[in-house]
């Protein structure tokens, strides 16, 4: 029997109704039979002026004693009617009555009307239509706190940059020493030990490892033919006695291989075309556990006037190849493993998971807070980051050198590229020392993985429509439907369910976390790694000094604008949500409850295991400690 509930004394701003229903007759009460829906109405003659509720939940006390969950979650306007499904997770399969299946139905179609992708580049990830953040359903978009402290971290970086008279300058630097400089009120111990250490080449190696970018390393096997490294350049950085047959034989010699670059447009800045290196970086793990890069390429074609760079050339030399090298790997940080990556590709999971499941669906219940504020902040950041007027656009490559990037990169994008194990395992970095991006990642896989104790029998997942359009819809507006990518267009069996929630919940929180967390403190100290360099790579030895340095970085009002970037997406915002938090009820039944307690067990043995390790480390690992992940794309 359906019942409407209306009247419920909603409280403005924050409702969470409470009430007990039945008939009662000759002082006994007699049941209606099974509650399917409550509905909820704002009276649209409500005297006061118009503002929105925002209905939690509604918690129903049968006559027979039981208590019932109907998660809302959502705001309600002047006379607007909102009907709520119990908390028990149902497949579409599993309705059993006609008000159910018609109210699932309704609610697909007005999601899907509400939600709809946009297609602004044929060759990237499908967006959604938003076009402006006030165009966004409440429901999806920042909260008031989050907004005014994002809009005074930008001022209070503004106001202190422009009272120095830095922004907007185009003098260059007379000294690295002054841009030290910058800010004053900002620092973090990694962002200073950063700067004492960042023309250190154990430092450097390091960083492709445990920094914002480690997804491009590997382990070399055999060199490539357009890498002409001989025995007697790198003798003097190998073991005594050792050769570089040898420890690539031992598993000691590393790729960095950036081809990728090779042939992008490139900006025109100050009437000059600037130049972006596809370059080749080589390197060597010591006995002392100590990354090093021993040989560097600046382009992919050798040459006379593409020499191998070594760490016995002059200072300046061998630091403007290595400063050539991080300006090609931050600018595939940002624009491939950050921005394309995680965001864009959290967006599609988002946008997949709003129209296709609808709220009583398990996956959603799983996923819905995992997709928080994902779209707002994406399409923020495709006017103020990414767009044509972005600071990215002040990078080297400029708007077509970038959209060609992640084209690129989006072509050649696997499935198994996206989860971890497989990822680790084809780059040969299973036992490479000190990666502890792949040891707390591999361990947070693990901990996601065993949390998904929701999923049906494979007969289930192959009859249940609604599961299969959500990866139909991932397949086409995520992957193009590029069969050749690995990614499934269909599921058959749990374990392949399993995986694929697996890797998009590790996406959104874990992997988003690693490449992004740490943008102030390495990228801050511009110097360390920038997105422009003004003067093209060396094309000869011994003709540098520091004044090249100087000139090759970017300009004042460049270098400032590059830091309060790195200092506006990586700041902590008080309404964060960490992973394995869910302040929503959303789940009614005792598994899914104890599934999530298990799993926050899990978060927090790891998070004591991390902290235990890093207080005995000297650079200490934190974007992957569950305290530090947020459960989605927020920023």
């Amino acid at each position: 029997m359906r019942r409407e509930l209306k009247g419920l004394g909603l409280n403005s701003f924050n409702l969470l109704g409470s009430i007990k229903i039945g008939l009662w007759r000759n002082g006994r009460s007699l049941s209606l039979g099974k509650l399917l829906l409550v509905r909820l109405e704002k009276d649209p003659l409500f005297v006061l002026p118009e503002d929105e509720w925002y209905c939690s939940k509604i918690v129903v006390t049968t006559p027979d004693g039981e208590v019932l969950l109907f998660p809302c979650y959502r705001w309600i306007s002047r006379g607007e009617r909102v009907e709520l499904r119990g908390g028990r997770a149902m497949k579409t399969f599993e309705d059993d009555h006609p008000v159910l299946t018609d109210h699932r139905q309704k609610e697909l179609i007005d999601k899907r009307s509400l939600y709809q992708w946009a297609i602004t580049d044929p060759k990237l990830p499908h967006s959604s239509d938003f076009e402006n953040v006030s165009d966004l359903p409440a429901e999806i978009a920042f909260s008031m706190s989050k907004l005014i402290e994002m809009l005074y971290a930008k001022r209070t970086s503004g106001a202190e940059l422009m009272f120095k008279g830095l922004l907007g300058s185009t003098e260059q630097w007379d000294k690295i020493e002054d841009i030290k400089k910058i800010f004053w009120f900002k620092e973090t111990s990694m962002s200073v030990y950063v700067i004492e250490h960042w023309k250190d080449d154990d430092f450097y190696g390091f960083q492709f490892l445990n920094a914002t970018n480690p997804n491009l390393i590997e382990r070399c096997s055999k060199l490539p033919p357009n890498f002409p490294v001989t025995e007697e350049m790198v003798k003097p950085s190998l073991a005594e006695g050792s050769s570089m047959q040898m420890e690539i034989m031992k598993g000691n010699i590393f790729l960095c291989d950036f081809k990728m670059m090779d042939g992008l447009p490139t900006k025109v800045h100050d009437g000059q075309t600037l130049h972006v290196t596809a370059g080749l970086c080589l390197f060597y793990m010591n006995p002392e556990n100590q990354l090093k890069p021993i040989a560097i390429q600046l382009h992919q074609q050798p040459s006379e006037k593409n020499p191998i760079f070594l760490p016995s050339d002059s200072e300046t030399d061998w630091l403007l190849a290595k400063m050539f090298i991080k300006n090609v790997d931050l600018m595939l940080h940002q624009l491939v493993y950050h921005f394309m990556r995680a965001h864009l590709l959290a967006e599609v999971f988002t946008i997949a998971t709003l129209r296709s499941l609808p709220v009583i669906h398990p996956l959603y219940k799983l996923l819905i807070p995992h997709v928080r504020h994902t779209l707002q902040i994406n399409t923020m950041a495709r006017k103020s980051v990414l767009g044509p007027d972005g600071i990215l656009h002040t990078s080297s490559l400029g708007w077509d050198g970038m959209m060609e990037l992640m084209r690129r990169s989006l072509s050649e994008l696997t499935y198994n590229s996206l989860c971890l194990p497989e990822n680790i395992t084809a780059r040969g970095l299973e036992s490479i020392p000190n990666f502890f991006y792949r040891d707390d990642g591999l361990k947070l896989w693990d901990v996601i993985g065993n949390s998904e104790a929701l999923l049906p029998s494979d007969s289930d997942v192959q009859k249940d429509t609604e599961l299969q359009a959500w990866i139909s819809e991932i397949f086409t507006h995520g992957f193009l439907e590029n069969k050749a990518s690995g990614f499934p267009a269909s599921f058959n069996t749990v374990e392949e369910v399993t995986k694929f929630v697996t890797m998009v919940i590790f996406t959104v929180s874990a992997q988003h976390a690693a490449v992004n967390n740490g943008q102030f403190d390495f990228n801050s100290w511009v110097p360390n790694g920038s997105l422009l360099l003004r003067k093209p790579p060396p094309t000869t030895k011994g003709q540098s000094s520091m004044e090249t340095v100087l000139e090759t970085l970017p300009n004042v009002g460049e270098t400032v604008k590059f830091a309060a970037m790195s200092w506006v997406l990586s700041e902590e915002y008080t309404d964060v949500v960490l992973l394995g938090t869910y302040p929503d009820e959303r789940f009614d039944e005792p598994a899914p409850k104890q599934m999530i307690k298990d799993f926050q067990a899990d978060l927090s043995c790891l998070s004591e295991a991390i902290t235990k390790r890093n207080s005995e480390l000297e650079v200490p690992y934190t974007y992957l400690n569950p305290d530090q992940i947020e459960n989605s794309i927020t920023i």
